[in-house]
């Protein structure tokens, strides 16, 4: 699967480019590859009219009206691992977790984890970026609808 590829410059929110800025350069390729997985999931999903970009927690985040928020980070503390994060008090990560518990991490009910080497299941990611961008038409629906 190809995508397009972005780049800091690309992005319209100087403080968000600040954060991916500071990320060490592996790091930083990783993330904006994350960050490349949002949008194009946002962009091609249907109901989904805008995606805001700014940040949460000094963090990266992504919102939509139809949808719970997505962050990403990397932290200092774990400078091997970064992760996507995920509204806990929702039954995302829990349903990531029965669907995709073969080829995805998971930390508690929040994140998804991915270390520095690791190969990332694309498509599975994109899924579960689409679950969270659409929660709210979805959460009352068993198993998300899945």
């Amino acid at each position: 699967m190809l995508l397009r590829m972005t780049y800091i410059k690309d992005i319209k929110n100087i403080e968000v480019a600040a954060v991916f800025g500071r990320y060490p350069k592996q790091i930083r390729e990783k993330m904006l590859f994350l960050r490349t997985l949002v949008i194009d999931t946002a962009t091609t999903a249907e109901g989904i009219d805008r995606l805001e970009e700014t940040l949460k927690w000094g963090e990266p985040a992504y919102l939509t009206k139809s949808g719970s928020t997505i962050r990403m980070d990397w932290k200092k503390s774990s400078p091997n691992q970064y992760a996507m994060y995920f509204n806990c008090k929702t039954s995302l990560v829990d349903t990531f977790r029965e669907i995709y518990g073969d080829c995805l991490r998971f930390e508690g009910n929040r994140a998804i984890v991915f270390y520095e080497n690791d190969e990332i299941p694309v498509d599975e990611l994109k899924h579960c970026i689409l679950l969270s961008l659409t929660y709210h038409r979805i959460k009352h629906l068993p198993m998300l609808g899945i």
